[in-house]
């Protein structure tokens, strides 16, 4: 029996996929248009893998302490898409399932989306790459979430826009479900919009 709907978050509940190209470094590069792209995914990736904060994230990027909140709050309240059809979504299946997510992101800033967004009340729990030390497709951060929810593979459904990220779940046995806003050449089960997961799932 299917206990846990687990959700990545970026490219499923925030539109954009690839955050760092997408969102963050154009951002950067609006401040300070000569950072070097790869630099700054580099500092991103030990942020999101809990080695730095996001305020030193800030700092390895040459911002000056004092400027660093205001900076990071005009980031993640205006850079960031959510999707309006996941809040309905949500409340839709939190009467038969239990709702988690599993996100690359760094600790901080999945807090603060989380809450800015009202999705904090209405999930059982969060894993995030920065909280835990390993990041998708790395197969034992999906092993951390089915242990800490005290769940059986084969009791979760797992949602990702990644189709590397979706192929690591299903070998652990984790019912594995393709967001494809892209196109993505791809063979499994697969759904364009959370509409079509309510159909699936009710």
């Amino acid at each position: 029996m299917i206990r846990y709907v687990i959700f990545d978050v970026m490219g499923v509940v925030f539109t954009v996929g690839d955050d760092v190209e997408g969102l963050l470094i154009p951002y950067i590069h609006s401040i300070k248009p000569d950072i070097n792209p790869k630099d700054i995914k580099d500092i991103y990736l030990n942020a999101s893998l809990g080695k730095i904060s996001s305020h030193e994230l800030w700092e390895q990027l040459g911002f000056a302490s004092v400027d660093i909140p205001d900076i990071e709050r005009n980031y993640l309240e205006n850079a960031f898409t959510l999707d309006v059809d996941f809040l309905p979504c949500v409340n839709i299946l939190k009467p038969c399932y239990h709702i988690a997510l599993l996100s690359n992101d760094i600790s901080e800033w999945s807090r603060f989306l989380r809450e800015y967004h009202g999705i904090e009340p209405l999930i059982d729990a969060a894993f995030i790459s920065g909280d835990l030390g390993y990041r998708k497709p790395d197969p034992e951060i999906y092993r951390i979430a089915l242990d800490r929810l005290d769940a059986k593979p084969n009791e979760c459904i797992f949602i990702d826009d990644y189709p590397s990220r979706v192929d690591t779940a299903s070998e652990l046995g984790i019912i594995s479900i393709l967001f494809d806003r892209e196109g993505h050449d791809y063979s499994g089960l697969r759904i364009k919009s959370f509409k079509q997961l309510e159909q699936l799932l009710q």
